[in-house]
């Protein structure tokens, strides 16, 4: 079974984002479950640092991905988000081949910025947690 198969199988599919620079550190696949889209990642050859583990600006950029898209995603239409603030903690280290999950959930939205925090898994492994603060861009009325 080939990788995109595989994320498939587990109920993902591709991402459609349009910025270059996360097509570059993708590809990114999507899940909703219960309220909250899921974020996966395969480790790939270009993820990896000189000590064959994933560069943290990776798993960083991941986190960024899973935050923002919550809150992004949490009002219909989509509201448009810039990273206000960003914390990543590294905890243990993903290798080439890993499947990662990012669970990201809203913990506070207001008028102007929302407040998120989650997690990045290997399985049931914890190799990051993450939280960050994004102001909504909402339309002027």
């Amino acid at each position: 079974m080939t990788e995109d198969e595989e994320a498939r199988s587990a109920g993902f599919a591709p991402a459609r984002f349009t910025s270059g620079f996360l097509d570059h550190g993708g590809p990114y696949w999507l899940k909703p479950v219960d309220g909250r889209t899921l974020v996966g990642l395969r480790m790939a050859p270009h993820h990896m640092n000189y000590r064959d583990m994933a560069h943290g600006g990776v798993l960083t950029t991941m986190a960024d991905v899973a935050l923002s898209y919550q809150a992004f995603a949490s009002e219909d239409p989509p509201v448009p988000v810039a990273t206000a603030s960003l914390t990543t903690n590294f905890l243990a280290p993903a290798r080439l081949g890993d499947w990662l999950v990012a669970d990201a959930r809203i913990d506070r939205i207001g008028g102007r910025s929302a407040h998120v925090s989650g997690r990045i898994l290997r399985g049931d492994e914890v190799l990051a947690t993450m939280s960050g603060v994004f102001t909504l861009h909402r339309k002027e009325k």
